[in-house]
């Protein structure tokens, strides 16, 4: 286990690194190893992909996996000063009754989160098919920024349009929405598809999102997390990185790996193998960002 002067000397080898330190059990967790305490800063919790209403063969816990999740949260010795839900929070529909029963039930769970500040945005299975209108009417605007602690944070919305383009109007906002931060401010962006083209034959890409990133580029400390791919994947475009979060479902294969990216098939012997959420520390002064990966417990 790594503590954090060990953390410091990595990062300190280049600057902006991110360094991902690979828990295997929630009872480390709830040890308070990886806390906010360990900076004067702050730390966020991101979870994606839960995909309540999901029935099928790659998780035949569907009905417990999200629950758990918000007990294990709850159980962090330091609570996060906020969390964040990167979309497809339900299961594709096609019946807008049941579209809603499901959101509403999600609602319903993760309102049981200690943490008062809870954010979200929607995937592709819940908004996409009705352009996000319920999604709108329970859990607000699709997309929106909100300043935290010296960092601004911005909420993009690449589902809503079922052609997985952000749009005209909203890029727009974005670009108006940047102008007021300095050119060296420290900018999170959360997003549920990838900005860049990851495997565009997999839905893996946003269309329009190569003109996100071009207006990001100006600005010289930037960090995107996003959901979609069911697994923890980096990347960099120039100086921005792209961090994807495992889900709380299933996961999926590796991009590209293979004709279709049908989920993994569920392992009784590792019931929760690729599952799990994140912490993220951020340390202000130097824009870096800890990511710490846990695993679903098994409880």
């Amino acid at each position: 286990m790594i503590n954090r002067r060990d953390f410091m000397k990595l990062t300190a080898i280049g600057g902006g690194a991110v360094f991902i330190s690979g828990l295997t059990s929630l009872s480390q967790a709830a040890t308070g190893y990886g806390k906010g305490a360990a900076y004067d800063d702050f730390y966020f919790v991101q979870l994606s992909d839960t995909h309540w209403g999901y029935q099928g063969p790659a998780n035949p816990e569907e009905a417990n996996t999200l629950k758990k999740a918000v007990a294990t949260v709850n159980g962090l010795e330091s609570q996060p000063d906020f969390i964040v839900f990167t979309g497809d929070l339900t299961h594709t529909t096609d019946d807008p009754k049941e579209r809603r029963k499901r959101l509403n039930e999600f609602r319903d769970i993760v309102s049981e989160l200690k943490v008062e500040n809870v954010r979200f945005i929607p995937g592709e299975h819940d908004a996409s098919l009705d352009n996000g209108a319920v999604y709108k009417e329970i859990f607000g605007n699709t997309f929106y920024s909100f300043d935290h602690k010296g960092v601004h944070f911005v909420m993009l919305d690449n589902v809503s349009d079922p052609g997985a383009n952000i749009g005209e109007a909203q890029l727009a906002w974005l670009a108006a929405d940047l102008a007021k931060q300095k050119k060296d401010a420290k900018i999170v962006v959360f997003t549920h598809r990838p900005l860049f083209d990851l495997a565009p034959k997999w839905d893996w890409a946003t269309r329009d999102g190569a003109k996100a990133i071009d207006m990001l580029m100006p600005y010289t400390n930037v960090t995107v997390f996003y959901g979609h791919i069911h697994q923890e994947h980096h990347h960099q475009t120039g100086h921005i990185a792209h961090h994807s979060a495992k889900s709380l479902i299933f996961p999926l294969p590796a991009p590209g790996s293979q004709e279709k990216r049908t989920p993994l098939p569920w392992d009784d012997s590792m019931p929760n193998k690729g599952l799990g959420f994140r912490e993220v520390e951020a340390e202000i002064k130097t824009a870096e960002y800890k990511i710490i990966e846990f695993p679903v417990s098994r409880g």
